[in-house]
């Protein structure tokens, strides 16, 4: 019988622990974290994600900024904003909502800004303090993805752990951490390129699937007792919901899990996940100022 990794409980509790440091905070008379979004544009997904930010930060005391932006709006304005959240002391951390419009560069815009506010983790800054262990942001996903296996306690030390898909956002950072001294994994990417994906998948104790490919991991790709962790949320067409759409992950849960000894729903697995992991990266932020 397998175990659903229930990543909105997990959530829930890691806000009532930063809730709990906020009020201690405050009740000192300390600065209270301070996390600013910035949004181009009205993208549905992004427009939700925001919400849910703003919405999130509100739940744990935090205080929060909403930035918008039009989509026309030119690549100079959006920078000289990240120059002005960069010098505002009172913002402990920010994000720039990917995408953004085909006009601006993202990586222009992911490297103006300051690595010690960069609470996504996106800054080539913090990237390579990750991949040599020093302490950075990690971004939200591999984060939450981490954190759920450490609630859990799931074993990875020495386990085979494989990771589909390359991703500068999750497969790449996902795949340094899993193998870090301390965790220790032995870990495979494979990618769109990868030959005979199913014979590597299938002699994994752990997957992590991240590649955005609906029901992409079939029950023959998966060993007995295996962990999966299903990163993707594909919105596929549905005439069972109101909305006309419902979340879809890489992974064939009904045929994938019965295999499982864990495996994380899409929604409610990682998902809630990459919002808390953003909390957390701001708490750190605020403190690393602070001290």
């Amino acid at each position: 019988m397998y175990t659903i990794i229930d990543g909105k409980k997990v959530s829930s509790d890691i806000k009532l622990e930063i809730a709990e440091e906020v009020k201690k905070i405050r009740e000192k008379g300390g600065k209270i974290p301070h996390l600013a979004a910035v949004l181009v544009g009205t993208d549905g997904g992004s427009e939700t994600y925001v919400a849910h930010k703003v919405r999130a930060c509100e739940e744990v005391g935090f205080k929060s900024t909403l930035v918008r932006f039009d989509a026309n709006v030119a690549e100079v304005e959006l920078l000289n904003k990240v120059e002005d959240l960069n010098n505002d002391p009172d913002i402990d951390g920010f994000i720039v909502q990917l995408p953004l419009p085909d006009h601006i560069s993202e990586d222009k815009v992911t490297e103006a800004i300051d690595p010690s506010k960069d609470v996504d983790g996106f800054h080539p800054v913090n990237l390579g303090r990750m991949v040599i262990g020093l302490p950075s942001f990690v971004s939200a996903t591999p984060f939450g993805i981490m954190e759920l296996l450490k609630r859990y306690n799931i074993e990875i030390s020495g386990k085979s752990c494989v990771v589909i898909g390359r991703s500068n956002i999750v497969g790449r950072p996902v795949s340094i951490l899993m193998s870090k001294k301390g965790i220790d994994a032995t870990v495979t990417v494979v990618h769109s390129r990868t030959k005979d994906i199913a014979k590597v998948t299938s002699q994994a104790d752990i997957i992590i699937a991240a590649m955005g490919i609906p029901g992409f991991v079939k029950a023959d790709m998966v060993k007995e007792g295996a962990v999966i962790i299903d990163v993707g949320t594909t919105r596929v067409k549905s005439d069972k919901t109101k909305s006309g759409w419902k979340l879809r992950g890489d992974v064939d849960f009904d045929e994938v899990a019965p295999k499982c000894s864990y495996i994380t729903p899409v929604p409610g697995g990682v998902g809630p996940m990459t919002i808390v992991s953003l909390l957390q990266n701001t708490l750190m932020a605020g403190k690393m100022k602070n001290s």
